[in-house]
């Protein structure tokens, strides 16, 4: 069986759905270091704020750490001076609670604004490289079971193959029931768990297709 490689990456921001575990990060974090998994947070800059401690974790424990926004606004609806003052905000927050400098991972809210020229400029000036994904359960729905949730990422990163990047959430409940289990799956198919930084600057997607943002 050929090892490929797929990068398990979690949004750390603050809940907009039902079923969310607010505060249960540590948990989180106990089971990636249970597994020996290092995975990549983009941290938004008020969650690292409310919840200094888990972030510090993040850091501490060898996680890569990227920038996902100050306010987790849609990016190509802020001004010019809104998007810069957003990224900048966020970096130092980021770099004062997790103690990792996030530059240059970037992953924009909801994706949004990723193929936005304005956007790709500030990435661009402030030295960041956009992060997408390739593969999604989609945890942040409620009308999702976790099954469903767990066997839709394991097919989505066996679809795609070596450099697999798994679209994950620190708050939804169906996050904390299936990431045993897909790191589980995800091993015994033949992944090799990496972060952002050890895969090939050209797996990593960083604009959508046409009409997909």
């Amino acid at each position: 069986m050929r090892p490929f490689r797929v990068a398990v990456t979690f949004d750390a921001e603050h809940p907009d759905r039902p079923h969310h575990l607010v505060g249960h990060e540590h948990e989180l974090l106990d089971t990636l270091g249970e597994l020996d998994v290092r995975a990549t947070f983009f941290v938004q800059g008020r969650w690292a704020e409310a919840f200094p401690d888990a972030a510090r974790r993040i850091g501490d424990e060898g996680h890569l750490v990227g920038n996902h926004s100050h306010y987790h606004a849609r990016m190509h609806l802020l001004t010019e001076a809104g998007l810069r003052e957003d990224l900048r905000a966020a970096a130092g927050v980021i770099e004062r609670h997790c103690r990792r400098d996030p530059v240059p991972w970037f992953r924009a809210p909801f994706g949004a604004g990723a193929s936005d020229a304005r956007v790709q400029d500030a990435l661009q000036e402030l030295g960041y490289t956009q992060v997408l994904w390739t593969s999604t359960g989609s945890d942040w729905d409620p009308e999702r079971t976790a099954a469903h949730v767990e066997d839709e990422l394991l097919a989505s990163a066996l679809a795609h193959g070596d450099g697999a990047i798994l679209l994950c959430h620190t708050w939804p409940s169906h996050t904390y029931a299936t990431l045993a289990g897909t790191i589980a799956r995800l091993r015994s198919a033949g992944a090799q768990l990496v972060t952002v930084d050890q895969l090939d600057a050209s797996q990593i997607p960083s604009t959508w297709g046409p009409g997909g943002d």
